[in-house]
């Protein structure tokens, strides 16, 4: 069997991380571990384990929502491996975060043998989907177009654009983000050229289909 060196774990649940440990040191005692509760020490853990094998995501990971965090990490990341965690696991949620590149989807509702059974799955190469769910196209080109174009966003514009979403203005977020509002405006700029829209408006309703936003969209 294929080992798995250098695993990331990027959940914002202890007890949760305490049973993916628990299922990793089962499987590969060998592998080195890393953790984060959130997506700023998500990013800062990828950048500081480039040779990572393995990343477990949580899909409403704080500072993300929806598959924008997988959009993000696929598109600067594309070789490191991505398997969601989440306790949404409909059969639609399951198959879009396929459609968006994730190599599995692990339910928080899953045994220990489950999840250990799904890191073997994946670490031989293939995709894992939870028992009794059978992998049918989801995402549409319109959402897979955002994906797209929210994985060629900078860390600092896809924190702009978070803040777009809850209805700041840019004196607001060059005040939180410490920067110029010149500097908020071209990272509006170079957003919206990036994901093909000519407005601000229309940033956050193309990242909104990734739910970027949440449910409550305020543009």
């Amino acid at each position: 069997m294929t080992s798995l060196d250098r695993i990331l774990i990027a959940d914002d649940h202890p007890l949760f991380r305490m049973a993916l440990t628990q299922a990793i040191n089962a499987e590969f005692p060998a592998a080195t571990l890393s953790e984060a509760e959130d997506f700023a020490g998500l990013q800062a853990m990828v950048e500081a384990n480039a040779d990572a094998d393995l990343l477990l995501l949580d899909l409403n990971i704080p500072g993300v929502q929806g598959f924008s965090g997988l959009a993000f990490i696929r598109g600067h990341h594309p070789g490191l491996p991505v398997v969601i965690i989440s306790a949404q696991d409909d059969p639609e949620v399951v198959c879009r975060a396929i459609d968006h590149g994730a190599a599995g989807f692990i339910s928080k509702s899953s045994p220990i043998r489950q999840i250990s059974d799904a890191l073997r799955a994946v670490v031989a190469g293939d995709v894992w989907l939870p028992p009794g769910i059978e992998y049918r196209e989801q995402a549409d080109r319109e959402e897979t177009r955002a994906a797209s174009g929210i994985g060629e966003l900078t860390p600092q514009q896809f924190r702009v654009l978070g803040m777009l979403g809850t209805g700041l203005l840019n004196k607001q977020i060059a005040y939180e983000l410490n920067v110029s509002e010149a500097t908020v405006k071209a990272h509006v700029t170079a957003i919206m050229k990036k994901l093909g829209v000519n407005n601000r408006t229309q940033a956050v309703l193309t990242a909104a289909r990734l739910g970027v936003l949440g449910e409550n969209v305020e543009a």
